[in-house]
């Protein structure tokens, strides 16, 4: 069995089959339709260049509104494995709270009151369950403040409704208010000064059935290995990676190294000693463990 080379390493057959953009999502079609152009796009270049692999699945890193533009990560092929790494990160916005009344001359106080756990239920149109649960605001930030409107700097935990909290912030403000435009400017690890448009994507593709010029493709597609930043890492051995492959858990004797400080129960990332990501896993046991289970498998990668 052959595992990934390293990243840097990879064709563009292999980086579109385990990749991920950072895109830029414009306003009107949904998050769903867009990673689906994505993922069509592909399979018709893949079959264009006649190569022997395809993707058959794409998914997005947190929903965006149809109207709501930014940082939309799409993932491609296998990377759609470490969808969950996504639930883990942060997500910031600029967004425009519309008062309908004159902003007060206290805003700015009352607005920071809301960092920190805020109460929230989900709004009828929403997937899930509308229950009330919490949802941690890390930063809130008035960037701007003009007659009726605030510009707002948001930095939050996933899953957090933004317009939910600016119907909130308008009725602490006492002026009522409602989210105007949203734009998203970071999903961790991904920000906005790296985005690109879907027709940096396409024109990307196109170079390379075209002209035989992979270069574009690969400023626009990064490894998905570029989603586990930030995640702890384990790094196995070739042989350990292979048993992997077949579901094997990563036992003590297969650890090389580790990050120091990972605390057992912490999601962790392991890789190939070329930095090629084999799974996702729950760290069970020291890392410095002679024998036994060291991590438990989520997701196999391989």
């Amino acid at each position: 069995m052959s595992l990934r080379g390293p990243p840097a390493e990879r064709s563009p057959a292999e980086l579109l089959t385990f990749g991920v953009v950072n895109l830029d999502k414009p306003p009107g079609p949904s998050s769903h339709q867009v990673s689906g152009w994505l993922r069509d796009a592909v399979a018709e270049t893949l079959a264009d260049r006649g190569a022997a692999a395809t993707i058959d699945r794409a998914a997005h890193a947190g929903t965006l509104d149809p109207k709501v533009t930014g940082c939309l990560p799409v993932m491609l092929g296998d990377a759609t494995r470490l969808a969950q790494v996504f639930l883990e990160g942060a997500k910031e916005y600029t967004a425009v709270l519309e008062c309908h009344a004159p902003v007060p001359a206290d805003a700015e106080s009352v607005v920071a009151e809301f960092e920190g756990p805020i109460y929230q239920k989900p709004p009828r149109k929403s997937a899930v369950a509308r229950r009330l649960r919490v949802r941690e605001i890390y930063d809130l930030e008035v960037l701007e403040a003009e007659d009726r409107r605030l510009l707002l700097r948001i930095r939050c935990e996933s899953g957090t409704y933004v317009r939910k909290l600016c119907h909130d912030l308008g009725l602490a403000l006492g002026t009522g208010g409602h989210m105007g435009h949203l734009r998203r400017t970071a999903t961790d690890p991904f920000d906005d000064r790296t985005l690109h448009s879907a027709h940096d994507f396409l024109d990307a593709l196109a170079f390379w059935v075209e002209d035989d010029d992979p270069e574009p493709l690969f400023d626009v597609v990064d490894p998905a290995e570029r989603i586990l930043e930030g995640i702890p890492s384990v790094v196995v051995a070739e042989s350990a990676a292979r048993e992997i492959a077949q579901g094997a858990p990563v036992y003590g004797p297969g650890v090389i190294e580790a990050d120091d400080g990972i605390e057992q129960g912490s999601l962790v990332a392991c890789y190939t000693p070329d930095d090629a990501a084999v799974c996702l896993g729950e760290l069970v046991a020291s890392p410095d463990a002679d024998e036994g289970v060291v991590v438990d498998l989520e997701r196999v990668l391989v």
